[in-house]
């Protein structure tokens, strides 16, 4: 197991946060950090502190991306034109495992990650197993032939947990959606707050 995948049960506690809306959140039970020195009493943070907690919540939600490639992008987000707030969120909505989970066809990012990596996925007829892959806007996602019918899936799209944004049609009957366009923070259903305003502060510094 790698440390980006173990260290998923701790995220929440060491935010403070319910991260992905789960009733199965370690934070229903205890809303200190883990390890011994979880209930010391916490100073007020500063700028940089505040930033970087921006920073960690939006990796850790996503399946907490590697700092190299969330750095990436960022950077993409500053080249484009417009609001690299919002670049930044379309870019990390557009990933393949994201609209996986977008379309309830896992149960968590990480499962979402985990699904794409195992071949289950095809976009527009094509198996894809790269996890980062960039959705475009019109292309279909279908879980294979072979895997609809697994535990998992069945399981994530009966989930009352959440629900479908409005920038993806998906039949769950069918095991397939189609990424239709790209959200804005505001169309985007995250549980807690996110403010990409303060990561693209914490990189710019």
């Amino acid at each position: 197991m790698t440390k980006r995948v173990e260290s998923k049960y701790k995220i929440n506690r060491r935010l403070g946060v319910n991260l992905w809306g789960r009733a199965k959140s370690p934070v229903a039970k205890r809303s200190y950090g883990p390890g011994q020195h979880g209930q010391r009493r916490k100073s007020k943070p500063t700028d940089f502190g505040v930033q970087l907690m921006a920073k960690q919540k939006m990796k850790g939600y996503y399946a907490n991306i590697g700092e190299k490639q969330f750095r990436k992008y960022y950077e993409e987000a500053v080249r484009r034109k417009g609001d690299t707030s919002e670049n930044l969120i379309e870019l990390l909505e557009r990933r393949l495992d994201a609209v996986i989970y977008r379309m309830k066809f896992a149960l968590t990012p990480f499962a979402a990650r985990q699904f794409v990596n195992h071949g289950h996925v095809t976009v527009n007829g094509k198996r894809l197993n790269i996890p980062s892959y960039s959705v475009k806007d019109g292309d279909l996602i279908e879980v294979k032939e072979k895997s609809k019918q697994l535990a998992v899936v069945l399981d994530a799209a009966q989930s009352a947990e959440r629900d479908v944004p409005e920038y993806i049609e998906v039949d769950h009957r069918a095991m397939r959606g189609r990424f239709v366009r790209a959200p804005k923070l505001t169309d985007v259903p995250y549980p807690v707050q996110m403010e990409p305003n303060l990561v693209i502060e914490f990189y710019s510094r």
